[in-house]
């Protein structure tokens, strides 16, 4: 699913206008962003928490050319899925 597909369900199960519901989101994935880049994390419950996880530096290898290539630490966004969206997805 896309953000516009995104968009568009939420309009037709709303009474809201697309514009409206667009605003919304965004909105939703601007405190999103902020929450994980201030370090202190995002928690749904029963959906799941976004957080950043630092990763060290390390030698990494260009599958192409097997060239060896020194990269740099960096903090990664992580989402960990809460117990009844992991029911949800594995059910048979």
């Amino acid at each position: 699913m896309k953000k516009t597909d995104l968009i568009f369900e939420l309009s037709e199960r709303s009474t809201l206008p697309k514009a409206e519901v667009k605003i919304c989101v965004n909105t939703i994935l601007t405190a999103l962003t902020k929450g994980i880049y201030s370090g202190e994390g995002v928690e749904i419950r029963g959906f799941g928490s976004f957080y950043r996880k630092y990763k060290k530096a390390r030698l990494g290898i260009n599958p192409k050319t097997k060239e060896r290539t020194q990269v740099g630490e960096k903090f990664m966004p992580f989402f960990k899925p809460g117990k009844p969206l992991r029911e949800v997805v594995n059910k048979n």
